[in-house]
């Protein structure tokens, strides 16, 4: 097991002291009463000592006293599972929360390189396998402990030849856990990974479940379903078969613990050194000594497979943040939108260069169009730009400004950005429009509407700007869906505008209403366009021409024609017979 990870465990557990606190005394009221009722019951069966020779009005005190130490260990230890619950269930919450924090503040790498449905698995399945394994650890941990403790006292007291007994057989106990626990981490460990594999798969194929039959992908996606399958089933096999040895094993020593206590017992009855009443009270107590042995080697199973996920969980919450603003960070007022690339250089990896040595200059108001072929470092461009990658060299500015020396709340709130690819949540048509502008008014909202024509649409809809939409609604086209989030930037009136592929999903009448709608906005403000039809950007102030993460070429539409070179063959291409 993982110490580190143990540590990190017990740095949360430490937040609830109270609880843990009651816990362990609990488990102790709990484990003494339970440890004094053999007692009793063994003094009862020495008040039976033969036909017609029974001390009724002693066993009659000795009944109502076990009836009340009954009473008490079910009391406390419903008391105790209460502490516990809150403890597990408090401790998960804290990490399932800074794991969904630390989601928040990754950088795009991290989320760009892991599979979503594996993180989606971290935060909330193995968070309730830790919690499973924490809760069982509580519940039965402590108790086990001051069990044993209690039980060795106990005898001790009675007769310390049987005690002595019992404990030399105790450590094959001992070594059995430590030997299962090696074991178990690792494989648990590989179950959880696997699993999270899986869960990624199936969210990804449940995303995508159209273009898997539009290709008619399913055979082989059930093939590698099927092998991710096997290896869930290998490594699960792997940490049950080890953790089912527990329980034969620990039930084997508690055998021989029981029949070294009734071998030693039975002599020493013989011998007249203790009584019947007593040897029933020492067997009673062999099974109370041993059963703890065999629940907390079941715990450490139980423990492993927590601890596994736990440091899954932590490996998350570990990962490094997106480098936080300087405490001297400017927020933006009066953007007039002058922007600069100097010497800009980024790579995804370095192994493989992408932008080298960029340079540029927007002046503010400017209609700036990015073109070029697929993989070029358009998009690319404008993560930059907006900070969602970090650039590895050279300097970008914004009035003057240094992006890095600026707030990124302020530097992306400056941004109107739309996408190829929607984003809608779980809402109403009015809280998806003003979600860049919550306080806006209804006025506002039907006017940002009507005018990129997305009104129309919508009050066709059964109950108009109230109707609960998400992202996969099945409700609207992706062309309503783009029109939605353009009517989100026409709201809040950004001082900059970044369109990638913007008008991608709409037909094109639709699209010639909108461009009239951009052209509008876009008056006076600093916009970038991708664009893959070249159609739409002919009247841009100034086409960036892209090649390999470099400006191959500059200008306006005619200008580059004229040159016949590599946006003259990529416009012309897009309109060959």
């Amino acid at each position: 097991m993982n110490k580190a990870v143990i540590k990190k465990v017990f740095s949360y557990i430490g937040k609830y002291k109270i609880y843990l606190f009651l816990s362990l005394l609990l488990a102790l009221v709990s484990s003494l009463c339970a440890l004094y009722i053999p007692v009793l019951i063994g003094e009862g069966i020495d008040c039976i000592v033969s036909p017609g020779n029974v001390d009724f009005k002693f066993l009659t005190s000795i009944f109502i006293k076990v009836i009340c130490f009954i009473a008490a260990v079910g009391a406390s230890q419903w008391a105790m599972n209460v502490c516990n619950n809150k403890i597990t269930y408090n401790v998960v919450r804290d990490v399932r929360k800074k794991a969904f924090d630390k989601i928040e503040r990754l950088p795009f790498s991290y989320l760009d390189s892991n599979g979503s449905g594996d993180i989606v698995s971290r935060v909330i399945g193995d968070s309730d396998q830790f919690a499973d394994g924490l809760l069982m650890g509580f519940t039965q941990f402590f108790t086990g402990i001051v069990t044993i403790i209690g039980t060795l006292c106990f005898m001790l007291s009675i007769n310390v030849y049987i005690t002595i007994a019992v404990v030399v057989i105790t450590p094959v106990s001992l070594l059995l856990a430590r030997f299962i626990a090696s074991k178990t981490y690792s494989k648990f460990k590989l179950q959880s990974q696997t699993r999270g594999e899986q869960t990624d798969f199936i969210n990804e194929m449940v995303e995508n479940q159209k273009v898997v039959q539009a290709f008619s992908h399913e055979d082989e996606n059930l093939e590698k379903f099927d092998e991710i399958n096997q290896r869930l089933k290998i490594h699960s096999l792997k940490a049950i078969f080890y953790s089912s040895i527990t329980n034969p094993a620990t039930r084997f020593v508690n055998s021989l613990v029981y029949a070294a206590v009734a071998f030693t017992g039975a002599l020493s009855v013989i011998n007249g050194s203790l009584t019947v009443g007593f040897l029933a009270t020492f067997l009673s107590y062999a099974n109370q000594y041993t059963k703890p042995f065999n629940e907390i080697s079941g715990v450490i199973t139980e423990l492993q497979n927590a601890f596994a996920c736990a440091s899954r969980l932590f490996e998350l919450i570990e990962e490094e943040e997106i480098i936080p603003d300087s405490p001297n960070a400017k927020v933006l007022s009066n953007v007039k939108g002058n922007i600069e690339f100097k010497n800009v250089s980024f790579s995804y990896s370095q192994e493989k260069p992408l932008i080298t040595d960029f340079n540029l200059k927007v002046e503010s108001g400017m209609n700036v169009a990015i073109v070029g072929p697929t993989g070029c470092g358009k998009t690319t461009l404008i993560n930059l730009l907006m900070r969602f990658y970090e650039i590895n060299s050279g300097e970008i500015t914004l009035d003057g400004v240094s992006t890095k020396d600026i707030a990124r709340k302020s530097l992306r709130t400056s941004f109107g950005m739309v996408l190829q690819e929607t984003w809608l949540k779980n809402g109403t048509i009015r809280e998806n429009i003003a979600m860049g502008k919550p306080d806006a008014t209804d006025e506002e909202i039907i006017n940002a509407a009507k005018a990129v024509r997305s009104h129309y649409f919508i009050k066709t809809l059964p109950n108009g700007y109230d109707t609960v939409i998400d992202e996969n609604s099945e409700a609207l086209s992706q062309g309503q869906k783009q029109l939605l989030c353009i009517t989100r930037i026409m709201l809040s009136q950004p001082p900059m505008l970044i369109l990638d592929e913007a008008t991608s999903s709409i037909d094109t009448r639709t699209e010639m209403i909108i461009q009239n709608a951009f052209k509008k906005l876009m008056e006076g403000r600093t916009s970038f366009i991708v664009a893959h039809r070249l159609s739409t950007i002919r009247e841009a102030d100034l086409i960036l021409v892209m090649n390999n993460g470099a400006v191959v070429e500059q200008g306006k539409h005619e200008e580059l024609l004229k040159r016949k070179g590599f946006y003259y063959n990529l416009y012309n291409s897009q309109f060959d017979d």
